[in-house]
């Protein structure tokens, strides 16, 4: 049998072991994690060239879970793993995000590092462990990789920083972070807090580095051990011409820098750079055939060199705003009628239109996936069609992009809604990016958090969202910090930051690095700076709504949430669900039933009120104890010789006797009743041994007074002797 090479460690208390060399020997790379009963089988491969004329690093991880890791067979038709779920994409971001800075920029072959989690223990979060096995399948490779970097959880846990907590201790973290980073810098970090301050976060930020170069230092440990690294396979993948790069520049420099001050909109900018272009190509003498993949190369140089410099050296910005200022901003709700909430926000030339939903417990998602299983009751879609950016492109389904983008706003809007008892409500809230020139994830968060106001959810509190920018210059060691950044200014930027949070702190972050050397001093500056936007978009957020609407719109469902005993779960539902049908086929309402710890849960959904109210009486009469002595309305269902048998509660009949019917003496019941008449009827008695229910209708009546006659018998029997 094959030996592999184990390295072992420990953070925070919990034991981690890396094994290479057993596994998918045939991969450039390969690793398996593990700690506890969770193993992570990472490979890494990379083609030996690059594609043709290829001047980006196309990378590709895929993250995927296996039934089998945790005992399950899979609910889907075909009972396989089919295509990655949302939850599973998300972790394939994660680790792309780390990863990709750390490739060298001329390194261009098609890589793809696959993550399989093969075994689980359902209380250790796999999503904390797959940066440090992608990371450690990269460094036992020969693939160039500028690494090892690795990647943990970081949660604060009744006061406490705890790293790669399990998943029940989550439940009580007010902070909730990933962050990944080398052994000098962070370049990723994604999570949710509970409205903690900016040096609160900036403190969770440190300890998780702490922990992040002890897993560094088993990596390198793992190297020496298979007796030092690989030495990084060569490759040329780009193509250079120093004479044309040199006579581009020369030409171009000085114009770009000017058009980057002109403070001309996003489409007047493009218009203007793409003039430039042409303008070289018309200056060239005749004949001269230019290369145009390397033109176009140049040219994007000069534009990213230009436009760094204009903002660090000038301190302005390509729309002449100041490096701390916002753009304009304008909002509106109530715009959809047909919705259950709407908003649109606009920010410069960055706009979503976001709707609110509002359904019932049915309407809840149902999650299937090994370690993500189960129901969602808040839903969140963002959508970036091609015309919000004046392009074409076809409408295949949500990218990537759009699923992170849009769990980001899902997170931050997560953390101020109520509680189940003040909102019973399943939401799906859907944001259409409608013009985009950056941070259009973060107008989702406003656009979100105005259109559940909108429609009367009562929000622990409004939040809103900025992104951050930074550019750099690594000879003089100037930076700079900018709040709400263009479109632009994220590409040809070294941060993209996004923080989100209500009046009182952060709720949620995101941030992505492109560079080594971020110094703590800049994230701090950068989450105060932050703060600013953050507090000055709330203010032009609440001039259009400040607080959630008194009620709901008319057209929205009402819920009603009634808690009963376990014990009268089955006689909601009946046999086979003959009783919940039939109450939702008599009202229209859509009842649905769930079982907690201590309780039922029945909800009752109509947005007519009174088939709600109808509903409602309906189940109380089913889980209602009768009472001896109570009066009750009732439905006749049978008649009998003897009498009646009365349904004076849903579900619950009782015997009304041919002699509890009237004070007059009744021979036979023919005529007396109708089948489906309503009778007001007493409960008289219930019988101890068999549970049978006694009814009266003449106790309710007045009493006839007796007659003459009458009276002489009783006279005459009181006197006789006994």
């Amino acid at each position: 049998m094959t030996q592999g090479t184990i390295k072992t460690f420990e953070i925070d208390g919990k034991t981690i072991s890396i094994e290479t060399g057993k596994l998918a020997r045939q991969a450039d790379g390969a690793v398996v994690i593990k700690q506890g009963d969770t193993m992570i089988l990472a490979t890494a491969v990379s083609s030996k060239d690059a594609k043709e004329d290829m001047d980006f690093m196309p990378l590709t991880v895929d993250y995927q879970e296996k039934f089998a890791a945790v005992g399950r067979i899979p609910g889907s038709f075909h009972k396989r793993e089919a295509r990655l779920t949302d939850y599973e994409i998300l972790i394939c971001r994660l680790v792309d995000r780390s990863l990709r800075p750390l490739f060298p920029e001329n390194y261009h072959a098609d890589t793809q590092v696959s993550l399989t989690l093969i075994s689980s223990d359902k209380n250790i979060m796999p999503d904390a462990l797959v940066g440090l096995a992608a990371s450690a399948a990269l460094m036992v490779s020969d693939i160039p990789f500028n690494g090892p970097i690795s990647e943990v959880r970081v949660a604060r846990i009744d006061g406490k920083y705890v790293i790669n907590p399990y998943k029940d201790e989550l439940e009580k973290a007010d902070i909730d972070l990933i962050v990944a980073g080398t052994e000098h810098d962070l370049n990723m970090v994604e999570g949710e807090m509970a409205e903690v301050s900016e040096l609160e976060m900036l403190e969770a930020l440190k300890v998780a580095h702490s922990a992040i170069k002890l897993q560094i230092k088993a990596q390198w440990e793992l190297c020496e051990m298979l007796g030092g690294r690989k030495p990084a396979r060569e490759y040329n993948h780009e193509r250079s011409d120093e004479a044309l790069e040199k006579h581009i520049h020369e030409f171009a420099y000085d114009k770009v820098y000017a058009v980057a001050k002109s403070k001309l909109g996003k489409a007047e900018r493009t218009v203007a750079f793409k003039k430039i272009r042409e303008e070289y190509k018309a200056g060239l003498p005749e004949g001269t055939v230019l290369d145009k993949f390397l033109s176009n190369k140049y040219f994007h140089h000069v534009e990213y060199d230009a436009v760094r410099a204009m903002i660090i050296n000038d301190r302005e910005r390509l729309d002449g705003r100041n490096l701390t200022q916002v753009r304009p901003i304008w909002s509106e709700v109530n715009y959809l009628p047909g919705a259950h909430g709407s908003a649109v926000f606009t920010r410069g030339e960055t706009q979503s239109l976001t709707s609110v939903t509002l359904g019932s417990k049915l309407d809840e998602q149902l999650l299937d996936a090994p370690m993500n299983f189960g129901y969602s009751k808040l839903l969140l879609h963002y959508n970036f069609p091609g015309f919000s950016t004046g392009e074409v492109k076809p409408n295949r389904g949500p990218a990537r992009r759009e699923i992170g983008h849009g769990n980001l706003a899902l997170r931050s809007l997560k953390r101020v809604l109520p509680g189940i008892q003040e909102n019973p409500y399943t939401i799906r809230i859907v944001s259409d990016i409608l013009e985009s020139n950056g941070s259009s994830s973060m107008a989702t968060v406003c656009a979100g958090s105005m259109a559940l106001m909108d429609a009367g959810i009562k929000l622990k509190s409004a939040v809103s969202g900025i992104a951050m920018g930074l550019i750099t210059d690594e000879k003089t060691g100037g930076y700079a910090i900018l709040s709400d950044i263009l479109g632009d200014e994220d590409h040809l930027g070294d941060m993209d930051f996004k923080i989100v949070g209500s009046s009182k702190g952060i709720v949620a972050c995101q941030m992505d690095i492109k560079i080594n050397g971020l110094k703590w001093e800049m994230v701090e500056e950068a989450l105060l700076q932050a703060r600013e936007g953050r507090l000055h978009i709330m203010n032009e957020m609440n001039k259009t709504i400040s607080e959630p609407a008194s009620d709901y719109k008319p057209h929205a469902p009402r819920i009603e949430t009634i808690f009963i005993d376990k014990e009268f779960i089955g006689a909601v539902i009946g046999p086979g669900g003959k009783i919940i049908q039939g109450i939702q086929k008599e009202t229209g309402a859509v009842v649905s039933i769930s079982e907690s710890e201590t309780h039922g849960v029945v909800e009752i959904a109509s947005n007519n009120r009174e088939a709600l109210q109808k509903a409602m009486a309906m189940i109380k009469g089913i889980v209602t104890v009768p009472l001896v002595g109570e009066v009750y309305t009732g439905k006749v269902k049978n008649i009998m010789d003897f009498g009646a048998f009365v349904e004076f509660l849903p579900g619950k009949e009782g015997l009304l006797h041919i002699s509890e019917i009237s004070w007059k003496r009744i021979e036979k019941m023919e005529g007396v009743l109708q089948t489906g008449e309503e009778v007001k009827v007493k409960l008289i008695e219930v019988d101890k041994k068999s549970g049978k229910y006694r009814l009266s209708r003449k106790v309710l009546m007045p009493k006839p007074e007796s007659t003459p006659r009458a009276e002489e018998n009783k006279e005459e029997n009181t006197n006789s002797p006994a």
